[in-house]
């Protein structure tokens, strides 16, 4: 069952920093949760200071995240001029990933900042998505968000919204959706009209259900060579998962296409260790000779937050460290 309450969040917020001790290298994305759980359970302070820890320590590996986090917590309990300030270092230091991009235009939209809220989306869309190249599962929230944002300022729809409308799947269309005049409806004594809110509000909650069902990508699990050499010294019955480095690239690419082309959203890839996995089959009190237990590793690291989205741009980086570009290695290799 989710957290309800605030106690329910705080209770939450407890036990992911307990987890954070005892799996220092899943640190920053447990504390990422338990800063979400305190925001809910509205101690807007003790988030901030997680977040402040994580701005604070070495080898953050998502700054631009938790800054975007901490900036939307900040200003919804009065401290705008900080999250104005690190909303602007999101921007300057234009990351690659839609994430931090998302939420610091989501929080100035959430303040009426609507042109600054359009520049933000339309700078992210600018950055992150290529001519001709798939739109990644991570960038279509922005598309969506930027939709949203220009209807709510009444500008006339442009290519980046026909894109946005083509990508939409449920049932009642963005436009309508995003229709800033749905509030009067509201107040409506129109039977029609309360009627098609009362379907819109259902598509907007299929939407929103989809997502909860999957808070985390559907992952599968990459052992680097050196990694994967280590783990089949030390358990050789995993040679029959196995058979080779190369074979098990080719694999993952393929299983990655064959989810993809089943319709199947928001999908990733998670890096294994050989120490991280001995201590998840501990913490399991099973063998890590089973190779049974190498789904529900690949499960638990997604759900830390350890998934990097897939597929790459084709111009960008191979997710199998190659350092050729996707379209140059596993992209160009399975048609």
């Amino acid at each position: 069952m989710r957290p309800d309450t605030p106690a329910d969040h705080i209770t939450e917020a407890e036990r992911l920093l307990r987890t954070a001790a005892q799996y220092p290298e899943d640190h920053e994305p447990l504390l990422l949760q338990a800063a979400a759980h305190l925001e809910l359970a509205g101690d807007r302070a003790r988030a901030t200071t997680l977040y402040d820890e994580l701005l604070n320590a070495p080898g953050t590996e998502h700054p631009h995240l938790v800054k975007a986090l901490s900036a939307a917590n900040l200003w919804e309990y009065g401290h705008e001029a900080e999250a104005r300030a690190l909303i602007d270092g999101v921007r300057v230091a234009a990351p690659q990933e839609a994430a931090p991009w998302e939420i610091a235009a989501e929080t100035l939209e959430a303040h009426d900042e609507l042109e600054a809220a359009h520049d933000l989306f339309s700078a992210a869309l600018h950055l992150l998505i290529a001519p001709g190249e798939e739109v990644p599962y991570a960038t279509q929230s922005l598309l969506t968000g930027r939709h949203r944002v220009r209807r709510l300022m009444g500008v006339p729809h442009d290519a980046w919204d026909e894109l946005a409308d083509t990508l939409h799947t449920a049932a009642v269309p963005l436009d309508e959706l995003h229709d800033p005049k749905r509030l009067w409806s509201l107040g409506s004594s129109d039977p029609g009209e309360l009627r098609a809110e009362i379907t819109r509000l259902r598509a907007e909650l299929g939407t929103y259900r989809t997502a909860l069902s999957r808070p985390f990508p559907v992952a599968v699990l990459h052992w680097p060579a050196d990694e994967l050499r280590e783990l089949l010294t030390a358990y050789p019955s995993l040679g029959s998962e196995y058979a080779s480095h190369p074979d098990h690239l080719a694999r993952l690419e393929t299983a990655l296409r064959d989810l993809q082309a089943a319709g199947t959203p928001n999908l990733g890839i998670v890096r294994g260790t050989v120490p991280s996995y001995e201590a998840f089959a501990a913490s399991e009190a099973a063998s890590p000779a089973d190779p049974d237990l190498l789904p529900q590793y690949a499960t638990t690291l997604a759900a830390r937050g350890r998934a990097v989205p897939w597929p790459p741009a084709k111009s960008g980086a191979c997710w199998c460290g190659s350092g050729d570009s996707y379209r140059e290695c596993h992209g160009g290799r399975v048609e």
